[in-house]
């Protein structure tokens, strides 16, 4: 629950108070973070004693588990970004349609 509510405050926080011109170190920062965390991830599983044993116990549900977590979620935020790819631009669009009228009316 405490990761959640981490992750809810930085979104919050860079949608409304970090500056765009940071974005750029803001992205290769969060990459470095996640390859970071990935790689302990690797290093505290790969010094159990067990791990092969322990991981081929979990059996075929923990796998259907994770692939249909994975599929749902990308569907999701393919859904989710094309729905704001088109109110972006449909915005966008609008912006500039008016703009060209004011410019004819001058």
């Amino acid at each position: 629950m405490a990761v959640m509510v981490i992750m809810l405050l930085g979104v919050l926080l860079g949608y409304r108070w970090f500056p765009e011109r940071w974005g750029k170190w803001n992205a290769s920062i969060q990459v470095i973070c996640i390859a970071l965390l990935i790689f302990s991830m690797g290093i505290k599983l790969g010094s159990r004693e067990n791990f092969l044993s322990e991981l081929t116990q979990l059996g075929w549900k923990s796998l259907l588990f994770a692939l249909l977590s994975i599929l749902f979620s990308v569907i999701f935020v393919y859904w989710f970004s094309e729905k704001w790819i088109q109110k972006t631009s449909q915005k966008t669009n609008l912006g500039e349609e008016q703009s060209d009228l004011k410019g004819e009316r001058l």
